[in-house]
């Protein structure tokens, strides 16, 4: 794709593709050329959970929740995970200070509506009022799922879900506390505040983004994810290096439109700014030196350990300016798995994990926004450990950036693009489709340049590397 048709695309867009972690309610909007205007924004704020880093953290649980002064909590988890120190660890710090809790472990990885429904109605079947999560991106969305809607027991699933599918309201009661303890080194969702499911009927996912779900504390325990499968550690991996990257590519604070009229409408996802920034940066430095030695060799404390450290860096970046276009057009992939079934992932289904569909076409995205913002793009090449002159131009840079992403699918011999994952060149109008209920706005037409270049996207992307 030419520079002209990318700038052109880009001058259309205004916040960020992904409407489940975008910064705007506008949802395709990326980081578009410089210019402003009295419409923008002028002002960005933090949102984050409180975070507690350390091993053996999780043993700390019982006195957070005593603390609170619950009197019923419900601990929620899968049935992998239950099997876990993190679980374990997790349930022995209650019993130590003697807290009454129950158990919910019917979560499904990769959660749907109707799982989430499921979680949601054994919340609200006994008088809970505190949750604790404990497991991966997965568990910690349900969890928030399942926390909010038994703190609103009259609102309509779809009441709190976003656009196009749900209305996105304002719950009337705020969400009892969440504690969540998370389990892999990728999602980041221990410290942001959307909660992402499938939706089958639409062949796509959707999500719910409040301020209200995010966690009341994070605990984050090396300990509970040195034990990560191989492919889960990959997948995951690659989850922390596409927030870190697409947040730091968004579009920024101040170019996105419109201006809240009050204080409270301003959106989660805000775009990239001088907070997110820091995060997304130290994320990128992590991976670029960590990443690696975190698969190659499970045994090396320190590489899990800062991994973990950069998933929820990460989350913290993306959780204040949003992603774009992997996350945008992964869900269609998520959702439309056919013949993948990923190793080290329950096996009784079809199932693409969430790190892999977000990877998958990261190199088509990052090579057409390149020319959006290259200055962005360029930092982000030289943290992640390039030796790129500072004066560098756009091909070369895009160059760069996209090799470095097919040098850790390369490296870690993951599927290499949409066809071995079983899709077809045929199956790019579906994907597509989809995606116009992912990406609702860039999809204006079925003859529209935008929906071709959605498409060419996911052509480029049958094989990567």
């Amino acid at each position: 794709m030419s520079a002209s048709l990318a700038r052109g695309m880009l001058n259309k867009m205004g916040g960020s593709c992904c409407p489940h972690h975008a910064p705007s309610t506008n949802p395709f909007k990326l980081a578009k050329l410089h210019g402003n205007n009295k419409s923008t924004d002028y002002a960005f704020e933090m949102v984050c959970s409180t975070l507690r880093f350390g091993k053996g953290v999780t043993l700390e649980i019982g006195y957070d929740v005593r603390n609170l002064g619950a009197k019923k909590t419900l601990l929620l988890t899968d049935k992998n995970v239950q099997n876990t120190i993190a679980f374990k660890n997790a349930e022995q710090a209650l019993k130590n200070v003697n807290i009454d809790y129950e158990v919910f472990d019917d979560v499904l990885i990769e959660p749907s509506e109707k799982s989430m429904q499921k979680a949601i109605a054994f919340a609200k079947s006994k008088p809970f009022d505190s949750f604790i999560a404990v497991g991966g991106g997965s568990v910690i969305d349900t969890t928030k799922a399942a926390a909010l809607y038994a703190s609103n027991p009259e609102a309509d699933f779809l009441d709190f879900v976003g656009p196009p599918f749900g209305k996105s309201l304002q719950p009337k009661n705020p969400m009892l506390p969440l504690i969540a303890v998370p389990t892999t080194a990728g999602t980041g969702s221990e410290t942001t505040a959307t909660a992402i499911m499938d939706l089958p009927e639409h062949k796509c996912k959707t999500g719910i983004r409040l301020r209200c779900i995010k966690p009341y504390l994070a605990i984050v325990d090396p300990l509970n994810v040195m034990s990560m499968p191989r492919n889960v550690a990959i997948y995951s991996g690659f989850d922390v290096l596409c927030h870190a990257l697409e947040s730091y590519t968004a579009l920024p604070f101040d170019q996105r439109s419109p201006r809240p009229a009050r204080p409270e409408v301003r959106p989660v996802y805000q775009g990239s700014n001088p907070i997110s920034d820091v995060w997304s940066r130290e994320a990128l430095r992590i991976i670029g030196k960590y990443f690696r030695r975190s698969i190659f060799d499970p045994t090396d404390e320190e590489a899990r350990t800062e991994m973990l450290k950069a998933s929820s860096f990460a989350g913290i970046g993306f959780g204040n300016a949003g992603v774009h276009l992997c996350h945008g057009l992964s869900y269609p992939i998520s959702s439309q798995a056919k013949k993948c079934v990923a190793h080290d992932y329950p096996q009784e289904k079809h199932l693409i994990p969430h790190g892999l569909s977000v990877m998958t076409t990261a190199v088509a995205d990052f090579e057409f926004t390149t020319v959006a913002c290259p200055d962005r793009h360029l930092v982000a090449a030289q943290t992640l450990g390039a030796d790129i002159p500072n004066n560098a131009d756009n091909e070369y840079i895009s160059r760069t950036l996209c090799d470095q992403l097919r040098g850790f699918m390369k490296d870690f011999g993951v599927p290499n693009g949409l066809k071995e994952m079983g899709f077809e060149y045929s199956d790019i109008d579906h994907l597509t489709e989809a995606a116009s209920h992912s990406v609702p706005n860039i999809v204006i037409s079925p003859k529209s340049t935008d929906r071709e270049i959605i498409s060419k996207l996911y052509e480029k992307s049958l094989t990567v590397y």
